[in-house]
């Protein structure tokens, strides 16, 4: 599998593609955390077999609504240039399959309704947080369990690393993706 070239964009942790990568997919993480802007990517030479992307949600979540009107539009378009630099990416290579994520929330006005929605609870990990997925890709099949963690990302207590716990792809979801999108 070292010649299919998955494009993990805003990946964070690699959570979403580590089940390529364990495949012995070539995958390619690039994230601002790791010193590389999606924005900025340049040209690849090779094909891209697939783009998983997963924009920051800070400035799109509904978790985060009530803030909204006290940041201002400009921190909003910020964020749009980064899901736009995304979606470029899949208008350039022509993957076979891509999917863009980010929770319920103000997303979905600028990019139209989802081909999925689900919470983890629908792939196997017992919590909530519904998720939206836009793209062009195979509908995994769902393994459901019982939500009996509640909704535990948003229960987590201030830190340092709230925000990439928070946004961790969850296990089960992240294994069943793979299995419909070799």
């Amino acid at each position: 599998m070292k010649n299919r070239l998955i494009l993990d964009l805003c990946g964070g942790t690699g959570a979403w593609s580590a089940p390529y990568r364990a495949a012995g997919y070539d995958v390619h993480l690039v994230d601002i955390q790791k010193g590389q802007d999606v924005r900025l990517l340049t040209a690849m030479e090779e094909p891209v077999h697939g783009i998983l992307a997963a924009p920051p949600c800070t400035q799109f979540a509904s978790s985060g609504a009530r803030w909204w009107a006290n940041k201002g539009e400009d921190v909003l378009l910020d964020a749009l240039t980064v899901v736009d630099a995304c979606l470029r990416a899949v208008v350039i290579y022509k993957p076979v399959w891509w999917a863009l994520e980010n929770p319920v929330g103000r997303l979905r006005r600028y990019l139209g309704d989802p081909a999925l929605i689900f919470d983890p609870c629908d792939y196997g990990d017992p919590y909530t947080k519904k998720t939206l997925v836009w793209g062009q890709f195979n509908i995994p099949d769902r393994k459901p369990v019982a939500p009996v963690e509640g909704s535990k990302v948003l229960r987590l207590p201030p830190s340092p690393e709230r925000k990439t716990i928070r946004s961790i792809t969850p296990g089960g979801f992240a294994r069943e993706f793979f299995v419909a999108n070799p």
